[in-house]
């Protein structure tokens, strides 16, 4: 399978993921951003907002290549001359504080010479945190991991638990899930089974986020609720500017900035030393964005 091929077949999947997210929102579609790179390549950003459930969301596609640039070199260690990148990247901010934000992306890159890895994972960060669909959204990541690997779930599941962690505040983003880097064919898996494994989690997404937002929709919710929605959101800003690994390399590479930044909320807020009431909802959630929760084998 060649780099363009994998290119068509994250494109393909773009459309299927849009296709069934604008009937999950039920009230607007997606608007459609071609847009090209001048350094070589390009993609495609379908983003949504206002919804009936979404109120801002993108499902950004592309693929991109070109020089590997000293700064790319010594920010990202790459060790090549050129690269090749394509991948889909979808994140989800709902208007019901009870509907989590999720997030998504699955890519591909490859240098000059033909080193190349898979990379990719998915997450979910509840405002409000509930057991029950935590752990079927963790039992659900480990039924696609077990098709290919019985030890994907329990890796990738710890390396979601390391990467999607917020130093400077001392807790998670949100639940976890599953993510990789660097993924490349060994004696247990092949190059086809590491690319059929992102298309499956990628095809999966719409059902496991359809399930989140069938159980939680009709839920009512007040001010204060929205208050925590919006501090939750605020997290969510940090870790995608401070820590993640993606928008830096999305800027250093030299990508298109809009799309690369669809991520961030349309709201968020930051109280000075917030304060949470003991034993409130809120208080729940904040106990369990710590790392390592067993959520497939709690109760």
């Amino acid at each position: 399978m060649t780099k363009d091929q994998i290119a068509y077949r994250f494109k393909l999947l773009q459309e299927k993921i849009v296709s069934d997210l604008t009937s999950i929102d039920g009230k607007q579609s997606f608007q459609t951003d071609t847009w090209e790179r001048a350094e070589g390549g390009g993609g495609q950003t379908m983003t949504i907002a206002d919804g009936g459930i979404i109120e801002k969301g993108g499902v950004a596609f592309s693929k991109v290549y070109g020089d590997v640039s000293a700064v790319m070199k010594k920010q990202l260690g790459l060790a090549g001359d050129t690269f090749f990148a394509t991948g889909v990247s979808i994140v989800l901010h709902p208007s019901n504080p009870f509907i989590p934000i999720i997030h998504m992306n699955v890519r591909y890159f490859e240098l000059d010479g033909g080193a190349y890895w898979f990379g990719g994972g998915i997450d979910l960060t509840p405002h409000y945190i509930d057991k029950k669909l935590a752990t079927d959204f963790h039992l659900g990541l480990k039924q696609i991991c077990d098709k290919y690997n019985p030890d994907f779930y329990s890796e990738f599941k710890a390396q979601a638990d390391d990467y999607f962690f917020i130093p400077h505040r001392n807790e998670t983003r949100g639940i976890g899930g599953v993510f990789f880097d660097h993924q490349v064919e060994n004696d247990k898996v092949s190059k086809m089974n590491l690319f059929d494994f992102c298309i499956d989690l990628g095809e999966s997404f719409p059902e496991l986020y359809g399930h989140q937002v069938e159980t939680n929709k009709s839920k009512t919710y007040t001010d204060e609720h929205i208050q925590w929605r919006n501090h939750r959101r605020g997290r969510y800003v940090e870790f995608n500017l401070v820590n993640d690994r993606g928008t830096k390399f999305g800027l250093l590479s030299g990508g298109r900035t809009e799309s690369i930044l669809m991520s961030l909320p349309p709201l968020a807020n930051w109280t000075y030393c917030h304060e949470i009431k003991p034993l409130s909802e809120e208080f729940e959630t904040q106990r369990k964005l710590v790392k390592a929760y067993p959520w497939v084998d709690s109760e």
